[in-house]
């Protein structure tokens, strides 16, 4: 995977037209950018089609899926479109995947559950898939490596991830988090960072426009968890978060304050921090916002 040191995570890249999709692609690989981070939900466009319409439409910056729901497609059918990706686009595709919520599950049918279990059974399922090579049979054919990332929070999954792929990517954390995720990976996984970022030195609008952001966010009990590890109190987390979750959870400030925030990050174990957006009306993808912090971010 060549991710670069700084990425750009648009979740407006879940919903957006495929016309839009591609100009901002296109915008954001001028830009330097190294990876562009497009997410999967309830009813949005489905993360490997929207991941082959951006790197159509792009020619060197790589796109990643952040992250692929595991239960909206059985592993045989990941395993396969993730390799048709790979081998149309070498080194410029980067699958992550994750159990999602059981907001995001439960509707589909299923019931979630034993979130580790299941992933690894889902990896297994993966490994194990059918493959049928143009060249010869499948039995006479190495199965092409497709690198993998796991969206993992908490040492069980962060510990699979270690074992079972080429790493992890972690959303809604902290530098604190990068640094303990970093100790379980241990060195040779690549650690992938999300991090929310408002370009507004204002506290009282930057805040708000973090809250309006957070507050799905802080009711899915997965990140809640994971916050309260990080030593967080229940009550800070309601109502949108006391001032210094918000201030943890998001960065925001001048351009040199997004900046320590990422080397924040870097200093603490990551190897790609992948920066979403919240932009204000008229920017829905968040790609202006990217464009005056390119200066500062991208060496």
């Amino acid at each position: 995977m060549r991710l670069g040191a700084v990425g750009a995570w648009l979740g407006g890249l879940a919903v957006a037209r495929s016309d839009d999709a591609r100009a901002a692609a296109r915008d954001l690989e001028a830009l330097g950018y190294g990876c562009l981070w497009s997410p999967e939900g309830m009813g949005t466009r489905e993360a490997f089609a929207n991941v082959g319409v951006l790197l159509a439409a792009t020619e060197r910056i790589s796109v990643g899926t952040g992250i692929a729901n595991i239960w909206a497609r059985d592993a045989v059918a990941a395993a396969s479109a993730a390799r048709v990706l790979d081998d149309a686009y070498p080194g410029r595709f980067a699958l992550g995947l994750g159990v999602s919520h059981p907001v995001q599950v439960d509707p589909r049918g299923h019931t979630y559950a034993r979130p580790v279990a299941t992933m690894r059974a889902y990896l297994d399922a993966m490994d194990a898939s059918p493959f049928e090579s143009p060249d010869a049979s499948a039995a006479e054919v190495e199965r092409p490596p497709v690198p993998r990332l796991l969206a993992a929070l908490r040492p069980r999954m962060l510990e699979l991830a270690a074992e079972r792929a080429d790493g992890a990517h972690t959303y809604l954390v902290t530098p604190e988090h990068t640094a303990r995720a970093r100790a379980i990976l241990g060195p040779d996984r690549v650690l992938v960072v999300e991090q929310s970022v408002v370009l507004d030195p204002d506290p009282a609008t930057a805040r708000a426009r973090a809250r309006a952001h957070l507050d799905w966010y802080l009711d899915v009990p997965n990140y809640r968890a994971n916050l309260r590890w990080l030593g967080l109190a229940e009550a800070d987390l309601d109502a949108g978060g006391t001032d210094a979750v918000v201030d943890a959870l998001v960065a925001w400030g001048d351009e040199a304050s997004i900046r320590r925030r990422i080397d924040e990050h870097r200093a603490a174990g990551a190897d790609h921090v992948g920066l979403q957006p919240l932009g204000a009306a008229g920017d829905p993808l968040g790609v202006e916002l990217l464009r005056r912090l390119a200066p500062a971010v991208l060496d």
